[in-house]
């Protein structure tokens, strides 16, 4: 490792690395530029590779056709408009946070005996996130057990959520989370009576875990009054209601991922309205601690301020006013091996959702890690594209208006990713 702000942390299997840590993750690739098209069925999983691998050529023709043109015309642009001809240059965007509390629960991962993994009361809006594997010789279920802290009747409303099946394939489980927590909302109402508790979902009464899986979920609820909420593991026969109330607290692995944020979801806007013929390409970066800052909580169990090493659990409304023009959008993973779900919006009430990437289980592993000077430079605003950097496509939009896209860091996933937008040639 180069350099003394290398930032790394563990998430399951996989690994939360920044750019400078990704000679660690997977070998240089080859070739040329991967793009990876979102696929709409969400059935089709056969990667067409090699099908469009001139792309980064073609990215390199928009540019230089862009300079060819301005200075045809006898374009006054200064020297840096021309430069910025020359690479994607960063698009900027401001950052407020909003929204109830995220309960996320990460530690320890690797969960070896029963007991309480997390614990904490809210109330009003809240999601909470568990990530945990069983590492034990014995099959495990994980629950959430929400109990009801109010004098009388309170009501608890699941508004969303999502939570792949139990596998020892991490990436698989990650990715199937977040589709299904993205492809819609939910209305389910628990009622809980003074001192009465209820699992979150029913079916975590039913679910196995089987030595080596991983169990990952993430659900947003409305709490009228107090609620306690503990995320548990315990035998594969037993009661979770009773569980929470007997199992002691376990204390957090070395990676302290778990605690409370206030703030649980972040609105990202673009400073300016982005016009594809005068902008050219751009991007901006998502959880890289740099531009995009990491969340700060506190451990409810003992007190401690934590960090939210990748921003897991937060909830990005991205916001991208288009000027006329036709542009295409892309994710690129820039810390390894990657593989979620986004919601993309081009009008109010509609929305398509990219698996990313699309025709593949997952992607990254084929971007070479970045070298300290393109990182560099990277970070300061300017960005060359490799010629093996992957892209998966987030659909285009057409004409003025406002692209949204709802993102989260998915479990099992490295960070950080880039969204690229270009021009559509």
């Amino acid at each position: 490792m180069k350099g003394t702000n290398k930032l790394f942390a563990v998430l399951a299997a996989g690994i939360i690395c920044m750019p400078s840590m990704a000679q660690a993750r997977h070998a240089a690739a080859s070739g040329a530029v991967t793009i990876v098209h979102a696929d709409k069925t969400v059935q089709k999983q056969q990667a067409k590779e090699g099908a469009e691998t001139k792309f980064l050529d073609r990215i390199k023709n928009i540019l230089q056709a862009e300079e060819t043109r301005k200075n045809s015309a006898g374009s006054t642009a200064d020297s840096q408009t021309k430069q910025k001809t020359k690479g994607l240059a960063r698009w900027d965007m401001d950052s407020r946070d909003e929204g109830g509390t995220l309960l996320f629960s990460d530690s320890p991962e690797y969960v070896t005996q029963n007991g309480i993994l997390y614990q904490d009361s809210v109330q009003g809006d809240a999601r909470v996130l568990f990530y945990h594997l069983n590492n034990s010789s014995e099959p495990k279920k994980l629950a959430v057990v929400l109990k009801n802290e109010y004098s009388g009747r309170n009501e608890v409303v699941v508004t969303r959520g999502g939570s792949g099946r139990p596998s020892s394939d991490y990436l698989k489980v990650g990715k199937a989370t977040q589709l299904e927590y993205f492809s819609g909302e939910k209305n389910q109402k628990i009622t809980l009576l003074p001192g009465m508790s209820r699992l979150l979902q029913e079916n975590m009464n039913e679910t196995i875990l089987q030595p080596g899986q991983l169990t990952y979920g993430v659900f947003d609820f409305h709490a009228e009054h107090s609620v306690l909420v503990s995320v548990i593991m315990l035998d594969a026969y037993g009661d979770p209601v009773t569980a929470a109330e007997n199992l002691p607290i376990l204390p957090k692995d070395e990676m302290r991922l778990r605690g409370t944020f206030k703030g649980m979801n972040r609105v990202l806007s673009a400073r300016k309205v982005y016009n594809p013929g005068e902008d050219g390409g751009v991007f901006f970066m998502l959880a890289d601690d740099k531009v995009d800052k990491y969340r700060k909580g506190i451990d409810a169990t003992d007190g401690s301020a934590v960090t939210n090493y990748g921003n897991y659990g937060i909830n990005y409304r991205i916001e991208l006013p288009i000027e006329t023009g036709r542009v295409d959008y892309y994710l690129s993973p820039l810390g390894g091996v990657y593989a979620g779900a986004i919601r993309g919006f081009q009008a109010a009430k509609t929305y398509t959702l990219f698996p990313t990437p699309g025709e593949r289980a997952y992607f990254g592993d084929r971007t070479a890690p970045e070298p300290d000077a393109v990182q560099a430079q990277r970070e300061a605003g300017k960005w060359q594209l490799a010629q093996n950097t992957e892209l998966a496509s987030l659909g285009e939009s057409a004409g003025r208006g406002e692209t949204v896209f709802e993102f989260s860091p998915p479990g099992a996933s490295n960070l950080p990713v880039a969204v690229v937008m270009l021009p559509k040639k």
